[in-house]
């Protein structure tokens, strides 16, 4: 491709911090790092979070490409790839210092765009950044900005559910899922398309009806009971499903997406102390955002007092399972001793990394707060035996950077689709009360 056909993508230090292997993605245009985002990475190169590694990911990544053409010309970025280029500060140009605050790092990578488009009138300039705020102004100056989306899913609404419904069924195959043995091979039932690895249905005729699933492990269609999870049953059928992969300790991974009050988390957390005699411990883990993103720093009291009452949530859910049971049931006391003894252990993610992940029940709350590297992250961790649980309403997001498409959930649930070693359902009917259900539909 000519020089003059390829173009210029300068990035915001959000799109690094999403992905410090971003400057792989932009195929044989260029990418220019305005000098701002290396002083912004600085201050995040100190830490164990996630963004932390990225900073340093990303720096040590440029730092071998180091020398005077980065500044200069800019330095080849791989084989069939552009050239990276880190461009130092520019005077503010008036049009942007016209309408803009000049001290904001944002209006200084704004800046840098802008310019960059005005000295190269015959390439395209493209402002890439996760803020959208930044790409509105961006827009306002008729400057062309992007979200980056190399992580995207494809539609969230298209998005795997994990199961079907199937009407007008031959009655006598319902009929023999309900007969010893309650299974059957996957070719005395075609379905089109074919059912999924794990994948659950609802097989409908009449008035007759069979839950059923194409169990992996067996690979044989196998009728699906109506389970019960220390002390807790399914309401309605998609909750038999979640329970039903929640219990089987041939599905290693398990994802279960849905709004407020529809049971993920309580029923992950019945599943897990049900099977805990297979697990060494049961982790239970939210990723770190508190709502409307405001940092823990600014809440009263040591770290365990700032952590509470976000992890509030999941000591509620434990709190119902144990109400299942009088306080002297040996299933109530037993919650309690395995808290005392941390058999259960319930934590902010960051303070779980960097345990072992041998013979682990992990539940991950919260997990349309997580981005895809940090999904990835943690299921390269797994160890023999562990059983990873992710939680979480792709349509209700904390983070700032992240949404329905890009959430590292909805990404491991397109990429995971059809594996042999997961699960996914996708939680529909609400069951925390009918005024809660309500006001979901309603407001």
């Amino acid at each position: 491709m000519p020089a003059h056909a390829r173009k210029f993508f300068v990035l915001d230090t959000n799109v690094i911090l999403h992905d410090s292997a971003c400057l792989y993605q932009f195929k044989d245009n260029d990418v220019i790092i305005p000098i701002s985002v290396i002083e912004e990475l600085d201050q995040f190169k100190r830490g164990s979070g996630i963004l932390n590694y990225h900073a340093r990911e990303f720096l040590r990544a440029i730092d071998g490409m180091s020398g005077n053409q980065l500044f200069n010309g800019g330095v080849p970025i791989g084989e069939e790839k552009g050239r990276l280029s880190i461009c130092l500060q520019q005077v503010f140009h008036e049009d942007v210092a016209r309408n803009f605050d000049t001290k904001k790092t944002d209006h200084h990578i704004l800046n840098t765009a802008y310019r960059l488009r005005d000295e190269n009138p015959g390439r395209e300039v493209v402002l890439v950044t996760k803020d959208v705020n930044l790409r509105m102004k961006a827009k306002a100056l008729g400057l062309k900005s992007e979200d980056y989306t190399t992580d995207h899913v494809r539609d969230i609404r298209e998005l795997y559910s994990g199961y079907r419904t199937q009407e007008n069924v031959d009655p006598a195959f319902i009929d023999r899922m309900h007969q010893n043995p309650f299974e059957a091979e996957p070719e005395e039932f075609p379905l089109s398309p074919p059912m999924k690895p794990n994948e659950y249905a609802i097989l409908r005729c009449d008035k007759k009806s069979v839950l059923v699933t194409l169990d992996a492990a067996r690979r044989k269609i196998r009728k699906v009971e109506k389970p019960n999870a220390y002390g807790i049953s399914p309401r309605n059928a998609e909750q038999t499903f979640a329970l039903d992969a929640l219990l089987n300790d041939d599905i290693p991974l398990v994802t279960i997406t849905g709004k407020a009050g529809t049971g993920k988390t309580l029923l992950a957390l019945a599943a897990a102390l049900e099977r805990k005699a297979n697990y060494r411990q049961i982790f239970i883990a939210r990723p770190n955002v508190p709502l409307s993103n405001r940092d823990l720093g600014y809440l009263p009291g040591d770290v365990k007092s700032k952590l509470d009452p976000y992890m509030q949530p999941l000591f509620d859910n434990l709190t119902v399972i144990q109400n299942q049971f009088s306080s002297h049931d040996k299933k109530n006391q037993r919650v309690k001793e395995l808290m005392e003894d941390e058999k259960i252990v319930i934590s902010p993610l960051p303070y779980i990394r960097g345990r072992s992940l041998v013979r682990i029940y992990f539940i991950i709350d919260e997990a349309q707060n997580l981005t895809p590297h940090e999904v990835k992250t943690i299921l390269t961790r797994a160890g023999e035996n562990t059983k990873i649980v992710f939680t979480g309403d792709i349509f209700q997001i904390d983070h700032p950077y992240l949404d329905g498409q890009s959430n590292g959930l909805s990404y491991l649930i397109e990429k995971m689709e059809g594996q042999e070693k997961h699960a996914h359902i996708d939680l529909v009917k609400g069951e925390r009360s009918a005024l809660s259900e309500l006001a979901i539909q309603l407001l």
